[in-house]
């Protein structure tokens, strides 16, 4: 067994004009032994099992799972250059201005590769197969679809302005298989006993130094911190996603993993992936406690001062909970009623509060449940 504070993260290698990065195969028995880093070790399995348990508690919970991928697709997008906001990835692509919707195109192929990877996971353990078909559908139809989706790379990347002043430069091409191997066989070794936060910590720094695509590394790396956990049984829903505690903390988020690359500080990265988990999931839980709230408040105080039309407002109700952005004819949609009883039902929604006009049209007007919304902001 390895200690961690004795953690090698690899070799620096000359090149023409830059440095590139070798990795070490990680694929060993690592143990912990930092007071400090076990006390963070605890409080994050804490909150994770009493997020686990609160997600048992929220009636529905898919509609709100889907909130979940949203935010997290979003901002994980975000860190990447994306300029979409977390309402605008909830709208219809053709509500945006055209110049937006290319973004929008990127975070819903987001959204659309994890819902696969966690239905493929019924049939496929995280792998460099799920990995890699995974990474193909988040570059499918939008910007990056020519750098080789789902493939990984045959040629040098950097992360930088250029290769020659390249803030980093990941091994070289032909390296690339056999360090994702040596991974695959790290996530899958449960004899090895590393907890498993710690273990999906020291995978996705592996994963972000490998750089194994051309492109869209950052976010599929981010996703397989969530599908690892629900893969382990540490969580029954993809309720937890660090891309936002990554993205307020952007700046250490890239020092920590250079850090383990340039002075082997894998401790110190460790410390501050813990730190994120418990932070997030403490809001995680908040956001759930803030979800029961406002479906008692709407559900059993506002609602039934509709009367007769209390079973369409439930029914339209539980629809925002999906879909909080909506327009007449999605109304209609929704409770299969005619465009009058829409929007007669959006008035009555907008007298109670639940409901806010968008747009200030008279025609074409979208509507909004921003309660609801900047629960997950």
């Amino acid at each position: 067994m390895k200690d961690i504070k004795n953690f090698k993260a690899g070799t620096w290698l000359k090149q023409i004009e830059y440095r590139s990065f070798s990795p070490n195969h990680i694929h060993e028995s690592w143990v912990l032994s930092d007071p400090a880093i076990l006390t963070l070790l605890s409080q994050a399995d804490r909150n994770l099992g009493r997020l686990d348990a609160f997600s048992d508690l929220v009636p529905d919970i898919d509609f709100f799972i889907k909130m979940h991928v949203t935010k997290e697709a979003t901002v994980s997008s975000k860190i990447e250059g994306t300029q979409t906001s977390f309402q605008e990835a909830l709208a219809k692509e053709e509500d945006l201005d055209p110049e937006r919707r290319d973004d929008w195109q990127e975070v819903h192929a987001y959204i659309e590769a994890m819902n696969q990877a966690i239905q493929d996971m019924e049939k496929l353990p995280i792998s460099t197969r799920l990995i890699r078909k995974t990474h193909a559908v988040l570059l499918d139809g939008v910007r990056g679809q020519e750098k080789l989706p789902g493939e990984f790379r045959n040629s040098q990347n950097w992360i930088g302005p250029s290769l020659k002043h390249a803030i980093f430069v990941p091994p070289v091409h032909t390296e690339v298989h056999a360090l994702m191997s040596d991974l695959e066989k790290f996530i899958h070794d449960d004899h090895l006993q590393i907890p498993h936060l710690v273990k999906i910590a020291m995978v996705h720094y592996q994963f972000e130094t490998i750089h194994p695509f051309l492109d869209g590394n950052g976010r599929v790396g981010r996703l397989l911190i969530t599908l690892y956990l629900l893969d382990k049984g540490l969580l029954k829903y993809p309720t937890l996603y660090l891309s936002d505690y990554f993205e307020r903390n952007r700046r250490d988020y890239y020092d920590n993993l250079m850090r383990v690359r340039e002075k082997d500080a894998m401790g110190e990265w460790i410390a501050f992936f813990l730190k994120g988990v418990i932070e997030t999931t403490a809001s995680g839980i908040r956001t759930f406690q803030e979800i029961i709230r406002l479906r008692e408040k709407y559900e059993f105080q506002e609602l039934i001062k509709l009367g007769k039309k209390q079973g369409d407002a439930k029914r339209l109700i539980t629809e925002l909970y999906r879909q909080p952005i909506v327009d007449v004819g999605q109304v209609e949609k929704m409770l299969d009623v005619h465009n009058s009883t829409a929007n007669r039902m959006i008035r009555d929604f907008q007298d109670l509060g639940i409901l806010e006009e968008l747009t200030g049209f008279k025609r074409n007007r979208i509507f909004a449940f921003k309660e609801y919304i900047n629960l997950f902001r």
